[in-house]
């Protein structure tokens, strides 16, 4: 089995509400010139059929992207699963890429080593797994589970783990056939999933050379 790109929508998550930035509408700020959202908005066109964002506030910004804009449809604030359902519940394909928008720097071939790997484990979920630095100083391989390719036959599933109140992401894909993608070879940069969760963060990122 193989997963067409055409097969694929891209969900930029632009919906939460920036808290450790103070309050302010993280996938807006300023990243080289352009709002940071944009940058996964654009990043992910190249690799997917057609691209949406889930945003919960200034949706009129978010619209000037040219992308379809989908607040939550839950108003009890689940998180970033919020955002799942409400990309799989717009979702027109087979398939649902989620990226979060404070990541500018996601691989150009995400979707394609998703894809794959959902196809050669006949997976529900691919999740990305990727080095993060600990306390020790060390790099170990973790999940980053908003980067997760999902088919959209799980909207079902979904719906019922939001509406018993599940509120964590491995808690629901821990439930499926999922499959996590290493992105750590030779190739891959050490810092692709870097996101800025603070605007030093963010001021960081903007230093480093784009990939």
């Amino acid at each position: 089995m193989t997963i067409s790109t055409q097969d694929i929508t891209g969900l930029v998550l632009a919906g939460g509400r920036g808290s450790r930035m103070g309050g302010i509408d993280k996938g807006l700020q300023n990243f080289n010139g352009s709002p940071l959202a944009l940058h996964a908005v654009l990043r992910l066109g190249m690799q997917v059929g057609e691209v949406m964002v889930n945003a919960n506030r200034n949706l009129a910004a978010y619209e000037s992207f040219g992308t379809p804009v989908w607040p939550d449809a839950d108003s009890s604030y689940a998180g970033p699963l919020a955002g799942f359902l409400t990309g799989l519940e717009r979702c027109e394909t087979p398939y649902l890429l989620t990226v979060p928008c404070d990541t500018p720097l996601f691989p150009l071939d995400l979707a394609e080593r998703l894809s794959q790997a959902m196809a050669e484990h006949d997976a529900e979920i691919a999740m990305v797994s990727a080095p993060e630095a600990d306390e020790a100083g060390d790099t170990p391989l973790r999940p980053q589970p908003v980067f997760c390719l999902m088919r959209t036959a799980l909207l079902e599933s979904l719906t019922r783990f939001v509406g018993q109140g599940g509120r964590k992401i491995d808690a629901w894909t821990g439930q499926h056939r999922t499959v996590q993608v290493p992105f750590d070879g030779p190739g891959d940069a050490a810092d692709a999933f870097a996101n800025a969760n603070t605007l030093a963060e963010l001021q960081a990122l903007e230093a480093r050379p784009t990939p």
